[in-house]
């Protein structure tokens, strides 16, 4: 899944002339915390929640802090920007962009094109919806957790039973990682099971496979193994 599919489009940005206080309100009227900052049209840096607390007083007494404010208030947003601007372009994934934000302690970032040019703003809150998209989660239904082999066949395996009971697959993830030597974990969301068939499918797993957990968020059940 690309980032540009997943960015928010409507872009608001402020010029690196105009006072913070400008800044602050479109933060603020617009419940974003994160505003690049242009001139001539062009990208030269981003103002951040975290900016505009950087730059208020906060050991100043009530009446000097007044004062500060004020005089703050008014400084041009250029001279508290963070520059140059950390940006995503646009046939970036969704993993590639969320490992550049975790790596540079970021909430989030202007996507652009190869001119260069803003296309939208991708934050860790786009991520974790393109994560819940991805997991299968609108979908309810049961979670299976598994630790199978690293073998061809090994997850059709476990896939199989699912649509003989009658079921759907919303979602298969797996990863190696922490995974013992020659195996893998592997999770797989299902729906459109009733009660039986998920005891069924549950009780077929437990005798020929290792399985780790199961929750059923259709009827709010959750079961942990031992193995």
């Amino acid at each position: 899944m690309l980032v540009k599919n997943w960015m928010n489009k409507d872009v608001v940005t402020i010029d690196s002339h105009a006072p913070l206080q400008e800044a602050i309100n479109l933060l603020m009227e617009n419940n974003i915390s994160i505003l690049p900052v242009m001139e001539e049209g062009k990208l030269v840096g981003i103002v951040t929640d975290r900016d505009v607390k950087r730059a208020s007083p906060s050991d100043a007494c009530l009446l000097d802090f007044q004062n500060v404010m004020y005089h703050v208030a008014r400084m041009a947003v250029g001279s508290i920007m963070s520059k140059p601007a950390l940006t995503i372009s646009t046939d970036r994934t969704i993993e590639e962009t969320a490992e550049v934000l975790l790596e540079n302690n970021i909430s989030g970032a202007p996507v652009v094109d190869e001119k260069g040019e803003i296309k939208g703003i991708i934050t860790k809150d786009d991520l974790f919806a393109a994560l819940i998209s991805l997991s299968g989660l609108s979908h309810r239904g049961v979670l299976f957790g598994f630790l199978l082999k690293d073998a061809p066949g090994s997850i059709r395996e476990v896939t199989d039973p699912i649509r003989e009971q009658g079921g759907r697959l919303a979602s298969i993830v797996s990863t190696y990682e922490s995974a013992p030597e020659g195996s893998r974990y592997v999770y797989i969301r299902a729906f459109d099971l009733d009660a039986e068939a998920v005891s069924n499918l549950q009780n077929e797993y437990l005798a020929k496979h290792v399985i780790l957990f199961k929750v059923d968020l259709s009827n709010n059940e959750r079961e942990f193994f031992e193995n």
